[in-house]
């Protein structure tokens, strides 16, 4: 079974169709009413040999393909976060259902939603607790924190979300130093190179300097903020300040990017709808997207030829390279088949898929074991893997709220800022409407999960 090229567009699609998402997704229980959309879509009913599964199109040939070489039929169910979240609270829940762990493990263990995988664990003569990256602790949640208490999941893969990627033809011809390959840029000096990799023609922009968000614009200031030596959330989760000084600053930063148009932004959407489609036509010179984005890149040799991978930039001084995804499966409590869910868990994570993602530079494989499977053939994937390695070191995974969904808060975002940025308003008044509407969000999700 080939890993397919399109692979890691579902992190794409997922963001992009899920950020409209209601956001009165945060009043999804522990304790809402039961909710029926009538699709009968949910946990499966023909028996023990059966398991239906939310995820991606882009996964769904993968897990159909992983059943029926272990003897289990996989019903698909494209994933959608409001239809899951009205299965969850009717009790008829998807077997395993694709999602986030850095940012979407708090919400649901907080509300009880998730089964404890660590008897799973224990069992399995093949995945092994000592043999997972430590990026599968985000799957962790021990009712208070985020990294501790009981596996509620693992990642496929993942990346450090805040390197990039940029075409040297591009530095090259506009006759600019290439970036080092062990000290970040500061994000000034980024977005002065975007300004100048920037190309326009009759007022229109015809290449973007940069992409910065690449996995949305509250991840990315989350990092920002961290590396200004700051935190967007309060200590206990339940509010976000966007007027501290660190926060600030990465508002202020964005709002300038965004402003200076030299690339996509929530104002400004990439009318590609991901990164890799400009990348590859040559109207991107920088993509601020981690690892994974190499598999794409790697697929055309003359793209790779001029491709190389970089350190996450810093706002502060405090280096941090964090990961938002580390993209994985999970098992809902109410699932029906749970002993059948994890065999296909099992296999997916341990067998010759989790080899197949190893040495297809899609991501980091999430065990010790498949890491030297990682690809090092090639100029290019000598270049990835080395600046890889060398950002190991600073990797960080930054604490979610349990009290929302990554979807809600870029809501907010998508909301706010259009108007801010076509408007000129000042970062503080911007800083006060952001805090205002997500904090109004996040509270709610308090009082439910009690």
């Amino acid at each position: 079974m080939s890993v397919p090229t399109t692979g890691p567009l579902d992190r794409r699609r997922f963001l992009t169709y899920s950020a409209g998402a209601a956001l009165a997704a945060t009043a999804l229980p522990g304790c809402a009413a039961s909710v029926d959309d009538g699709s009968g879509g949910g946990g499966s009913t023909s028996g023990s040999s059966t398991v239906t599964v939310m995820s991606t199109e882009d996964d769904k040939k993968i897990m159909q393909a992983v059943g029926k070489s272990i003897g289990i039929k996989v019903n698909f169910v494209a994933a959608d976060p409001t239809k899951l979240n009205a299965l969850l609270a009717s009790k008829n829940p998807p077997d395993l259902v694709r999602g986030l762990g850095a940012t979407e493990t708090p919400y649901f263990a907080a509300r009880g939603l998730m089964t404890d995988l660590d008897p799973y664990f224990e069992k399995s003569s093949v995945l092994k607790p000592s043999d997972l990256d430590p990026v599968n602790d985000v799957w962790r949640y021990d009712g208070e924190k985020q990294g501790a208490g009981p596996r509620y999941g693992m990642a496929k893969d993942y990346s450090q979300d805040q390197m990039f990627w940029y075409r040297t033809d591009m530095f090259e011809a506009a006759k600019l130093d290439l970036p080092s390959e062990t000290e970040p840029l500061s994000y000034d000096a980024w977005l002065d190179l975007g300004k100048q990799l920037t190309k326009r023609r009759l007022g229109k922009v015809k290449v973007y300097g940069l992409n910065a968000t690449g996995l949305g614009a509250f991840s990315q200031f989350m990092g920002m903020t961290a590396s200004a030596g700051g935190s967007l959330f309060a200590e206990d989760l339940a509010s976000v300040d966007f007027s501290s000084p660190e926060a600030l600053k990465a508002l202020e930063w964005y709002l300038e990017y965004a402003r200076a148009n030299v690339g996509p932004n929530v104002a400004n959407p990439n009318p590609d709808g991901w990164d890799w489609p400009t990348y590859q036509a040559g109207r991107m010179a920088m993509a601020c997207d981690g690892y994974w984005f190499g598999g794409a890149i790697g697929a055309e040799a003359k793209i790779a030829e001029v491709s190389r991978l970089a350190p996450a930039p810093q706002l502060g001084s405090n280096r941090v390279s964090p990961c938002f995804g580390a993209t994985g499966y999970w098992i809902p409590k109410d699932a029906k088949n749970k002993d059948t869910a994890w065999k296909l868990f099992e296999y997916y994570f341990a067998g010759k898929p989790a080899e197949e993602r190893a040495t297809s530079g899609w991501g980091i494989p999430t065990l010790k074991s498949l890491r030297s499977k990682m690809p090092q053939k090639t100029a290019f994937q000598k270049q990835a893997f080395k600046v890889q390695e060398q950002e190991q070191e600073h990797f960080s995974v930054l604490t979610f709220t349990p009290y929302a969904q990554l979807t809600a808060l870029d809501g907010v975002i998508n909301k706010v800022l259009p108007k801010a940025i076509k408007g000129k308003t000042a970062a503080g008044k911007v800083a006060d409407e952001l805090n205002k509407l997500m904090n109004e969000q996040i509270a709610k999700g308090k009082e439910l999960v009690g």
